[in-house]
């Protein structure tokens, strides 16, 4: 029929779209940030300690030190809080408390970068600042604002891979003298932890390239951080606190800056690809 396989050709195109958008993105920032790897080598540019674009130096050692320590702190904490309410509206909750934690969780999802990154100033810095003795705006405090930042993402991907956990597995596992909880850390989890991996690497997604609410609580110090109370500054921020007077070699190097995010996003999607893949045959 012909309106078919005009919907398939439509369909097709479409996808291929998607395919073309990447494809378009890539060679636009390696077209962009390219030279300037060139001429600065690329050991020289990712493992480089001074920022100093007036004086022709271009290291991002402490940037990609600071995006390292605020993803790994925000999934510290936001994977095994998500884990735990996805645990809980599946398996626990009430019908009615359910029927609530859902939107409230969709809502969280829906809620501007920049009111996280307020609440985290006005709130995190300070509380951090009196209790810790450390200046406030720090890794710390971003971590903290990104965990909470990826709960929605983590929550709502779990909770799907959960539920579709066949009845049979629980089932079978309560009637051969299993509890509630052993049914759910040995049976019910390892079923589903394709999906709770798609979760994390969503997350993770989220806080390596989220931009303003780091802006606001990091401290966007140059300096290499060495513990979780230093202030830093990761890419993302780097970018978008410069981009706007960027020029010359500065701005190639901004675009260097993105090709290195984006590298980092492709390596840690196959490496969690590969782990899926890996879990599905075991």
């Amino acid at each position: 029929m012909l309106k078919e396989r005009l919907i398939q050709y439509a369909l097709l195109a479409l996808a291929f779209s998607a395919v073309a958008s990447l494809a378009v993105i890539t060679v636009f920032i390696f077209r962009e940030g390219v030279p300037i790897l060139v001429s600065e080598g690329l050991w020289s540019f990712l493992t480089g300690r001074s920022w100093a674009p007036t004086r022709g130096e271009f290291g991002i050692l402490p940037m990609i030190l600071g995006s390292l320590w605020v993803t790994f702190g925000a999934l510290l904490l936001g994977v095994p809080l998500g884990l735990a309410v996805a645990v809980f509206v599946t398996d626990y909750s009430p019908r009615l408390l359910s029927d609530i934690l859902r939107p409230a969780v969709q809502l969280l999802a829906g809620i501007p970068s920049v009111i996280y990154g307020f609440i985290g100033l006005k709130v995190l810095v300070p509380a951090i600042r009196v209790s810790l003795g450390s200046p406030g705006l720090s890794v710390l405090a971003g971590a903290l604002v990104l965990g909470i930042m990826i709960l929605p993402n983590v929550i709502a991907i779990s909770e799907d891979a959960i539920r579709a956990v066949p009845r049979s597995y629980r089932d079978g596992a309560l009637a051969l003298g299993a509890t509630k909880w052993q049914t759910l850390w040995r049976v019910v989890i390892p079923a589903a932890r394709s999906g709770i991996v798609a979760s994390i690497v969503l997350g993770m997604g989220r806080a390596i390239g989220e931009t303003m609410a780091v802006i606001m609580v990091v401290g966007n110090s140059l300096r290499l951080p060495l513990s979780p109370l230093d202030p830093a500054t990761t890419l993302t921020s780097n970018i978008g606190l410069e981009m706007g007077y960027a020029s010359g070699a500065h701005r190639q190097a901004l675009f260097a800056t993105g090709i290195v995010l984006f590298v980092f996003i492709i390596v840690l999607n196959s490496a969690a690809t590969a782990f899926r893949r890996r879990m599905a045959r075991a």
